[in-house]
């Protein structure tokens, strides 16, 4: 069964009332923000 992927909604009720996909990228952010990774052209630190 193909699932839709709800891009853009942060109501986690309606995403599971709706059957949507959720991807949780908590710990990407986390290393992200204390890593300094290049995002573009800026490197946030």
């Amino acid at each position: 069964m193909a699932r839709t992927i709800g891009i853009g909604n942060q109501d986690f009720e309606v995403i599971r009332d709706r059957g949507y996909f959720y991807v949780d990228k908590t710990n990407f952010i986390k290393e992200w923000w204390e890593g300094g990774r290049l995002l573009g052209k800026h490197q946030f630190q």
